[in-house]
């Protein structure tokens, strides 16, 4: 049980779109960040149970030498495959999950009330029940195809697989309180960024007492 004194706020988007650059402003801005990439790294670590059910499910084909997980070999695999995609989310995102709340409630315990979940599959992994509120960064194809060429050191075919498995532009338009398009310099989206933030906390401060009192 999330503390009712706590705002969750979602953070998610396409791949390529620039999370990262609107979750450092939201930091800047007060916010505790809870990285949902760096919690699907935490539970797939060696030795782990979770990789551990993921390695029965594809083979030992995908560790490393040492016994760690190659993500890359994982991520040629289920990213051409919508029904492996399926198999390796359902095993795990209840790890990601349970992870989640914990980091929720430790920020809650050390008093910060403002907490960013950033979240690439918010929705696929139903963290979005956490979120009171939700933000979805978008941009255009060509723009998230050449960002994430360079930042994975991609092919233009791996790159589009990564974005093709991925919930449409609507879609992610569609289930959210405000939408960031980050096709333009880094200060336009730093200034709406910012601005986002504010009126988020406005709301946690001013409005949302009021809305409580009322429940």
């Amino acid at each position: 049980m999330i503390s009712l004194d706590v705002l969750v706020v979602g953070l998610t988007g396409q791949t390529g779109a620039g999370k990262s650059t609107v979750s450092k402003i939201f930091a800047e801005n007060g916010f505790a960040i809870i990285n949902a990439d760096l919690i699907s790294r935490k539970v797939v670590e060696k030795g782990t149970q979770c990789l551990d059910e993921i390695v029965d499910l594809f083979s030992e084909g995908i560790l490393n030498e040492d016994g760690t997980l190659n993500r890359k070999t994982l991520g040629n695999i289920v990213f051409t495959d919508k029904t492996k995609l399926e198999m390796l989310n359902t095993t795990i995102y209840p790890y990601i999950t349970s992870e989640i709340l914990n980091e929720i409630k430790y920020y809650s315990a050390c008093g910060k009330k403002l907490v960013l979940l950033d979240a690439p599959t918010l929705f696929e992994s139903h963290a979005d029940d956490f979120c009171e509120i939700i933000i979805s960064v978008l941009a255009d194809e060509k723009i998230r195809e050449k960002r994430i060429i360079e930042r994975d050191g991609l092919t233009k075919k791996q790159a589009n697989d990564r974005m093709n498995s991925q919930l449409d532009a609507e879609y992610f338009a569609s289930h959210s309180d405000y939408v960031i398009e980050n096709n333009d310099a880094l200060e336009a989206v730093n200034s709406i960024s910012k601005e986002v933030a504010d009126k988020i906390k406005y709301y946690y401060h001013h409005i949302r007492p009021a809305e409580m009192s009322v429940q």
